[in-house]
């Protein structure tokens, strides 16, 4: 086992998690499932107790003047918990990644190789605000057969407490190793020991905004999967159908603005004749608008940009409007200010389109549909970690497959090397 004397805060946890992902490497897949179907129930039976931890967390945040936005990531009603529960239950019915074989074959001189996937075996997820992370990323763990180390905000430590002492009560009542679900401590030196924790902790996923996540790449000694803000830009093509165009942006904008799918640009041509109608739909949504010049001479409601508008991920009802000449104008826009998270294009042409997804450098390309749908779940992957916007290991919706690496088995029949 590693030293951990320079870990005082996790190093404790982290040899726990270490001990518990060799078990969960090899546990089957029934007794993975079994564990998570018994968190999902343990949830919604003990609701009222996560409830009155997350209500003290909102209130508190609350008085520190947190934003509305945040507060909205943070908070749990009845709803929201059966949702994370019907998440656990999801993934009870997706295949477990570990053990499927990527690729086989034989070689010339007989032996048979195959390429396997196997859990990562302790993942550290460091993540804020949104308490249903603490679930999501519990269960992808475990079904991945993955240990996991979660390290929530101090904003929401009262709920993760309560969060996890459920998960790890129903998980061990199912056969799961202690040390297979950690929680943290909500500190900053936490998180720096978490990045330390080379040779205990195998991977580190942050999930957050920018400043997070920056921190994380900048500072950790331990391998990451990094993830990243979502300033994501709807194009609306010269060619586009004005009522499927307002249809996609309201949605895109509007749906549910504090999550990073939300759109917060919209690109326009300059000969899209219905501009004025979409903006006044954005508007009459309540949504404030920080235009250029074209965008402001389109409607009078809409206030000057800067620069600061096209590099912000608002996640509130704000959204940056910019008319440009053409899709080469789009792209290169979205390439200065994008995140790499989604782009959508809105077009009838399918040059425009295949010109579109080809030109554009993003985690998801969305042709007619609303950024909204970057999501795990849509996708049918059941959970989430969060959107990984790197281009190493994995990129998009970071799901079950995702959590694993892989082994090559070689099996011969008393080879030996000439």
């Amino acid at each position: 086992m590693s030293d951990v004397s320079g870990l005082p805060l996790i190093g404790a946890a982290a040899q726990r998690a270490r001990a518990a992902a060799r078990v969960l490497r090899t546990l089957p897949t029934d007794t993975k499932d079994a564990a998570l179907a018994a968190m999902a129930d343990a949830l919604v039976e003990r609701a009222d107790e996560v409830l009155a931890a997350n209500a003290a967390d909102v209130e508190a945040a609350a008085a520190d003047g947190t934003p509305a936005a945040i507060l909205d990531r943070l908070r749990l009603d009845p709803g929201r918990v059966a949702g994370v529960a019907d998440a656990l239950r999801q993934l009870v019915a997706l295949p477990d990644p570990v053990g499927d074989v990527v690729r086989g074959s034989t070689l010339p001189n007989g032996l048979q190789l195959r390429q396997v996937r196997v859990p990562l075996g302790v993942v550290g997820i460091i993540y804020e605000a949104r308490p249903n992370v603490t679930v999501d990323a519990a269960g992808l763990c475990l079904k991945s057969g993955n240990a996991a180390l979660l390290r929530g905000s101090a904003s929401a430590f009262g709920t993760n407490t309560a969060l996890v002492a459920v998960l790890t009560e129903a998980a061990a009542k199912a056969g799961l190793p202690a040390g297979s679900i950690e929680l943290l401590p909500a500190d900053r030196a936490s998180v720096g020991e978490l990045l330390n924790a080379r040779g205990l902790v195998d991977v580190v996923i942050p999930r957050g905004g920018a400043s997070l996540i920056q921190r994380v790449v900048r500072e950790a000694r331990v391998p990451v999967i990094e993830t990243g803000e979502g300033n994501c830009h709807v194009y609306i093509d010269a060619s586009a159908d004005p009522e499927t165009a307002e249809a996609i942006v309201l949605n895109a904008k509007t749906h549910r603005v504090s999550v990073c799918n939300s759109a917060e640009t919209l690109l326009v041509h300059r000969d899209v004749p219905f501009l004025p109608r979409l903006l006044s739909a954005l508007v009459d949504a309540g949504v404030t608008l920080h235009g250029d010049e074209r965008a402001q001479a389109a409607h009078d409601a809409v206030v000057p940009a800067t620069d600061e508008d096209w590099a912000t991920e608002y996640l509130s009802m704000d959204m940056a409007v910019r008319v440009v000449d053409d899709l080469p104008a789009a792209l290169d826009h979205i390439q200065r200010w994008g995140s790499g998270h989604s782009e959508a294009i809105v077009a009838d042409s399918a040059r425009a389109i295949a010109a579109f997804t080809a030109g554009v450098d993003a985690a998801a390309v969305l042709v007619n549909a609303s950024t909204r749908f970057t999501d795990g779940g849509e996708f049918g992957f059941g959970a989430e970690i969060g959107i990984s916007t790197q281009k190493l290991h994995a990129r998009g919706p970071l799901g079950l497959p995702e959590l694993t690496s892989t082994t090559y088995v070689v099996t011969g029949s008393g080879h030996t090397r000439r």
